[in-house]
């Protein structure tokens, strides 16, 4: 899955940059998820489904006009897993740091500000002014060149594991930033580019491990399995845990 983060302060233009970007994606047949960042609580507290969550792991949610699923993740990217999709648009999340950035500004200013080396384009309120680059950033109107925005999109959404796990040389930060750059690309990432020897998938997504994690699953799963009759050496191991 691809992501880009659609950053900005209020009243910028985020939510119809998002939308219209979706729109063309979806017409381009592409499966489009869309998280977004509240900073109101989503749960208003003593509400039925709050106190549920209280004392549960997950609360359902069944309404008349949509559903939800409320949960607490403890890593974004967890939080991220739960959807299966090509692209996963984020509305807000200025702080995150492994995926690149589109800057949805109000004014130059407001560019200068959130440019923190993951942008691939300004858009929103400001790109009605008709200026064609800030900061060295192309501009893009939405409003009126969503296909434009949708194919740079396409071209350079990414998101690294979130992981820190320090195999390449940096941080999943400092690594976005050079493939946004252009000093790197997502075969520098080693737990993305290697074929891992243990591979777990969680409702279809990879769940990225650590060097020494694969190693402690595979020795924990063949020592339990060779004392097994059928079991032999060498062979491909399926393991499929369904939480029914």
């Amino acid at each position: 899955m691809r992501a880009v983060a659609f950053v900005g302060f209020k009243k910028s233009g985020k939510t119809t940059t998002v939308e219209a970007v979706a729109r063309v994606l979806k017409e381009r047949g592409h499966r489009v998820a869309i998280a977004k960042s509240m900073h109101a609580d989503f749960d208003r507290e003593n509400s039925d489904t709050w106190r549920f969550s209280r004392v549960a792991d997950s609360v359902i949610v069944r309404a008349n006009d949509t559903d939800a699923l409320l949960f607490r993740a403890k890593d974004i990217n967890a939080l991220f897993s739960t959807v299966n999709a090509d692209f996963l648009l984020l509305e807000g999340f200025k702080s995150i740091k492994h995926v690149p950035k589109v800057i949805c500004a109000r004014s130059e200013e407001d560019v200068e500000e959130l440019n923190d080396g993951l942008a691939i384009a300004v858009s929103g309120v400001v790109a009605g002014g008709g200026m064609e680059e800030i900061e060295g950033l192309p501009v893009i109107d939405a409003t009126k060149e969503p296909e434009k925005l949708a194919d740079l999109v396409e071209k350079r959404a990414f998101m690294l594991p979130n992981i820190d796990c320090g195999m390449c040389g940096f941080t999943c930060g400092e690594m976005a930033r050079m493939i946004v750059a252009g000093e790197k690309t997502l075969k520098d990432c080693v737990v993305l580019s290697s074929k891992p020897k243990v591979t777990v998938k969680i409702d279809g997504q990879v769940l990225p491990m650590k060097d020494w994690v694969q190693e402690l699953v595979e020795k924990t799963i063949k020592g339990m399995l060779s004392a097994m009759k059928g079991y032999r050496e060498g062979r491909k191991i399926e393991i499929v845990i369904r939480e029914d």
